[in-house]
């Protein structure tokens, strides 16, 4: 399977290359452009939760860990453009099961689908710089394709991974407006000035730093967020870069939820299924077919 970065261009939001600012090499958002043009906008968290690992006939080990995700990654590497495996449910169980996140990171490179470490890390100073050390350097162990940011000690604090996502080709996703209830507390405040805006307009002057269509600072957006984004009018489609939008199928968003809730950027979203699709193993062929029905649906018109 060829990798990612090297599929052929198509779609809108692949056309033209983009070049990581300081390392002459492509960027994320291009990479992940090209591959949401050919494979389609669909990401598959590997979710390892307890209750899927008993309902698979697995132990609740680094065994079984190890198991689940790679029977999930073989059966959806050659459809989604991104996994996005779930770091505390790897850290729960320990070296072992950081030593498991490791090698599915590294199989997802060899099998040429692009990773999303969903780890939302988020400090300041040289405890960021080593966050970012560890996630977004070349020859790192965790190295991903990218990484989930919290950005709640000042999108600012973020600049290490930032820089360095830039440096290695790689990308970031900011938490900017969540689905969960508590969400609002924070997000929300301040109306028209909230602090969610301020996420979205930093990340699009983050992005100014990249050519071609698609920049490699990214958003988290809940799928259903339902009206939340024209009560505080984002402009999502002014920050040029994609958007992760989880809670797709066990959550409750459909596809066209997800057509309704994004409008004008609904091109840049990548639509992001895990209890939905990951239910229906222990089966590879399964899980395969659950996949391709998710994708279909975010396809249609």
């Amino acid at each position: 399977m060829p990798e990612a970065g090297n599929t052929s261009a198509g779609g809108n939001i692949a056309a033209g290359g983009s070049i990581a600012a300081g390392a002459g090499r492509e960027s994320f958002g291009s990479r992940l452009g090209r591959a949401m043009a050919d494979r389609g906008p669909l990401c598959v968290g590997i979710d390892p939760h307890p209750a899927l690992l008993k309902s698979w006939g697995l132990d609740d080990d680094a065994a079984g860990l190890r198991r689940f995700s790679l029977t999930a990654l073989e059966a959806v590497s050659s459809l989604a453009a991104a996994v996005k495996p779930q770091v505390a449910l790897y850290e729960r169980h320990g070296s072992a099961g950081m030593a498991v996140l490791e090698e599915v990171l590294a199989v997802a490179r060899d099998e040429g689908v692009l990773t999303i470490a969903d780890a939302k890390r988020g400090d300041i100073g040289s405890t960021m710089a080593a966050y970012a050390d560890a996630w977004l350097r070349d020859g790192s162990a965790l190295a991903a394709d990218s990484v989930t940011l919290s950005p709640y000690l000042g999108f600012e604090s973020l600049r290490p991974a930032l820089d360095l996502a830039a440096e290695h080709g790689r990308g970031v996703f900011v938490l900017a407006l969540t689905s969960n209830p508590e969400g609002a507390s924070v997000q929300h405040v301040g109306g028209s000035d909230s602090v969610a805006r301020r996420i979205v307009e930093a990340a699009a002057a983050e992005n100014e730093r990249y050519s071609g269509p698609l920049g490699s600072v990214g958003l988290v957006v809940g799928a259903t967020v339902g009206t939340a984004l024209a009560d505080l009018q984002l402009d999502l489609a002014a920050v040029r870069g994609p958007i992760l939008a989880p809670g797709l199928g066990a959550q409750g968003a459909t596809p066209a939820d997800l057509r309704r809730t994004f409008g004008g950027a609904y091109s840049q979203v990548l639509g992001t299924s895990s209890r939905d699709i990951l239910k229906a193993g222990p089966g590879v062929r399964e899980l395969t077919e659950a996949a391709q029905r998710t994708l279909a649906g975010l396809r249609s018109e």
